[in-house]
């Protein structure tokens, strides 16, 4: 775990407001998000489209889609639930809801679907269950890869030792989450405060 030195701890929703921002950019972000019984901070979706044509938009030679997804969690201690949970989410919701629509095969053109599950955590997370984050894998292929696949990721940041943690694939997404506590550190603005100050509003589930 990487430590990055500091005084006050920040609340599990003073960094996830600060963390929303940080994904308001590039994606669709929904406020709050229910699945069944149970209500999330917030979920991400982006979404990138390329197609390639021969010289008039009627040929079309090749299409492929590509999302991200990402459902937030809060928790004020990594436990063995918290990471059962965050698995389910995972295999159990986002890989059959959000990416196959509740169908056999995500639709046609689909090329990749990282769905990422964010756990903003209190306190510290044990070393077992860093180990365990960081050996989570979940990939999923479609008919040999001819319609895509699906990868799932952990990503889990400890406020408590200002570190974070999480899968192979997650590494990348390192400095977005400790630049988190920068913004926090300096006193910048968040989410809320960003998206009130403009008028807006974050996205409504029902439109999904």
């Amino acid at each position: 775990m990487d430590i990055v030195p500091g005084d006050r701890v920040p609340s599990t929703a003073e960094y996830l407001d600060h963390l929303l921002l940080k994904y308001a950019g590039t994606f669709n972000l929904y406020v709050p998000y229910r699945i069944g019984e149970k209500e999330y901070p917030a979920y991400g979706l982006f979404y990138m489209h390329k197609e390639k044509y021969v010289l008039v938009r009627e040929v079309n030679m090749w299409e492929l889609r590509s999302y991200e997804h990402l459902i937030f969690m809060e928790t004020q201690e990594f436990t063995e639930d918290t990471l059962q949970e965050a698995k389910g989410l995972v295999t159990d919701y986002m890989e059959p809801v959000l990416v196959r629509r509740g169908q056999e095969l995500p639709e046609p053109n689909h090329m990749c679907s990282d769905i990422n599950v964010v756990v903003v955590c209190a306190g510290p997370v044990d070393r077992q269950m860093a180990k365990r984050i960081r050996g989570f894998h979940f990939e999923r292929g479609y008919k040999l890869n001819m319609r895509g696949f699906s990868r799932g990721n952990i990503f889990c940041v400890s406020l408590a030792e200002r570190a974070y943690i999480s899968n192979l694939q997650g590494r990348e997404k390192k400095k977005l989450f400790m630049e988190t506590f920068e913004d926090l550190a300096a006193g910048r603005p968040g989410f809320a405060q960003v998206m009130k100050e403009r008028g807006l509003k974050p996205f409504s589930q029902e439109n999904l």
